[in-house]
């Protein structure tokens, strides 16, 4: 018997230890499979930021020099480019949803960001290098035409930039959702970290290329384009795109919001304390469409509302670095050593504190994370991030003033003779490292409570509402512009940079964003510790959560009935 137990006990093993082999060669595959989605999606957003980063850095130039464009339309052009980039992410997120497949619009997208980008420099930019036959004749067409082509590759551009960031690369495929504060600001921390460093490489490269003799070589976009759309073919094929859970959307939340002014206005009980919000209106029990799940979701949502609005001045002052702040440069001494440096080269120096202090930024939440201090919340970096942008804004109106007291010497730009100031741009530097820390402070910091301080299911609307604040504050800089340059007849926002005042756009700018950040401050205490209330209050108004209580409560009642040595059975039954 002991030898046949032994014997069983050896089978047992042999069989366990298949089993466990075989349960770790499952195990294996899936991990690398994730790594290979991980590395996928990653490819895909630094092509997509590149092809973006390139088109965007050397816009106002081509504008201004090829288009005929005043400095002001460029800029609007470029700033409305941006913005629309930044919102049709979350109309295709809403195509994908609702009215085609998301497969079929990954592909449509590609399609159409690879048809934008191939006619930026095939027809729109017109090179010097592309010639029709050997007598070097250049590839021209007339100016408009060329304006019809330009805004169709632009257009076309966006709509598939914003079919990559929707569906291929959004932040949910990162699969953050186990993550913690302190995980979460660390990613958000590195993603932009990782895009900047991205965007400088591009800034420094395309914007050379663009400017200098090698103009072939800004057949470069599209080719990435392409490259893109390979790897994107690629996890189609393997079954790599990722697919959101359907248990919120974006029309959802907009139709909560609808249902409850709609049902405000008809009983004219907007101002009404009877119920503890204005979105329960909404609700089934109070006769609105939705379910208390669905209004509760709505209204964690609507607690960011304020921090997203104050974050489309900053958004406006983050759009001086591809307008008002380029046209400064650009205006100004480009020589350095006997090269011509490119105008969007500047931008790295906004770029370079980024990627030095979000090191430093790492290690000061290590250290506050692990601290007994329970409270910490990033909202002391979006106010300093937002001094800074206002204090960048001022620094440039100075600057323009400082640029005026220089003579004016002659300077070759995209073979067009420019009259600029002989101020060297690198005077312009402080005005690019204080939107760079800006940028550095307050990114991940409203990433992370736009994230974080929502339940799990609607930290994709989160975003997306995120999106939209911030595509309004890039159209509302070109409004800005728009107003500032008729308003005052061209003085405030003038082509010719020396016979106008663009010091006082700043100022104004300035003094509106210093005014923004106090306000910005008077609330920020209200996102402190804002995700366990969240949390508990939403948690204990859905409707699981209070059949529980009320069984729990029962429970206790029972109990103290069944213990209790006054009442007879027949009065406790």
């Amino acid at each position: 018997m002991p030898d046949a137990d032994r014997r069983d006990m050896q089978q047992k093993g042999f069989l366990n230890h298949m089993v466990r082999s075989d349960h770790a060669g499952k195990l294996m595959p899936q991990a690398e499979k994730k790594l290979h989605e991980a590395v996928c999606v990653l490819l895909v957003e630094l092509c997509e930021r590149f092809t973006f980063f390139g088109i965007v850095c050397n816009m106002i130039l081509f504008c201004t020099a090829k288009l005929g464009y005043r400095s002001h339309q460029a800029a609007m052009v470029n700033m409305c480019f941006v913005g629309t980039s930044t919102l049709t992410p979350v109309l295709v997120g809403w195509l994908a949803e609702y009215l085609v497949g998301r497969i079929k619009l990954v592909c449509i997208c590609m399609f159409l960001h690879f048809l934008g980008t191939a006619l930026l420099p095939v027809v729109s930019f017109p090179f010097e290098d592309v010639y029709i036959d050997k007598r070097h004749i250049l590839l021209t067409l007339p100016k408009r035409e060329q304006k019809i082509v330009f805004y169709f590759a632009l257009l076309t551009a966006s709509l598939g930039i914003g079919g990559i960031r929707a569906i291929v690369c959004p932040l949910s495929a990162y699969s953050l959702e186990d993550c913690g504060a302190k995980e979460l600001l660390s990613f958000f921390n590195w993603f932009h970290w990782l895009v900047n460093l991205n965007s400088a490489v591009v800034f420094v490269s395309i914007s050379y290329i663009q400017q200098s003799v090698a103009r072939n070589l800004g057949f470069l976009i599209p080719f990435v384009s392409g490259l893109m759309a390979m790897i994107t073919i690629h996890m189609v094929r393997g079954e790599m795109i990722y697919k959101p859970k359907a248990d919120s959307s974006l029309l959802t939340t907009f139709g909560v919001i609808f249902s409850a002014l709609k049902t405000c206005c008809v009983r004219h009980r907007y101002f009404s304390t009877a119920m503890a919000s204005w979105l329960d209106h909404a609700k089934e029990n109070h006769g609105g469409h939705y379910s208390e799940t669905q209004v509760e979701g709505t209204k964690s949502l609507a607690r960011l509302f304020p921090l997203f609005t104050f974050q489309i001045l900053y958004r406006t002052c983050i759009m001086q670095i591809p307008s008002g702040y380029y046209l400064q440069t650009m205006n100004s001494n480009l020589h350095f050593g006997g090269l011509v440096l490119p105008v969007a080269a500047m931008n790295v120096i906004s770029i370079v504190p980024l990627l030095i202090l979000v090191p430093i930024l790492e290690c000061i939440n290590s250290w506050l994370f692990s601290s007994k201090d329970t409270g910490h919340s990033p909202t002391i970096y979006i106010v300093v991030g937002h001094l800074s942008a206002a204090l960048s804004v001022l620094v440039a109106g100075f600057s323009e003033m400082h640029r005026k007291h220089f003579p004016q010497v002659e300077q070759t730009l995209s073979q067009e003779v420019l009259l600029v100031s002989s101020m060297p741009c690198f005077h312009l530097a402080p005005q690019y490292i204080l939107l760079g820390v800006a940028e550095a402070l307050v990114t991940p910091s409203c990433s992370l409570l736009s994230f974080w301080l929502v339940p799990e299911r609607m930290r994709g609307i989160s975003m997306h509402f995120l999106a939209l604040f911030n595509g309004a504050g890039c159209f509302m800089g070109a409004l800005f512009v728009q107003t500032a340059h008729a308003g005052t007849q061209g003085s405030w926002f003038p082509h010719l940079l020396h016979e106008g005042k663009l010091e006082r756009f700043f100022f104004f700018l300035a003094s509106l964003m210093m005014v923004n950040t106090l306000g910005f401050w008077t609330i920020a205490h209200r996102y402190n510790n804002l995700h366990e209330d969240c949390a508990n209050e939403f948690r204990g108004n859905i409707p699981g959560e209070k059949l529980l209580k009320h069984v729990k409560a029962i429970k206790h009642y029972n109990a103290v009935l069944e213990s209790s040595p006054i009442l007879s059975p027949v009065e406790k039954t």
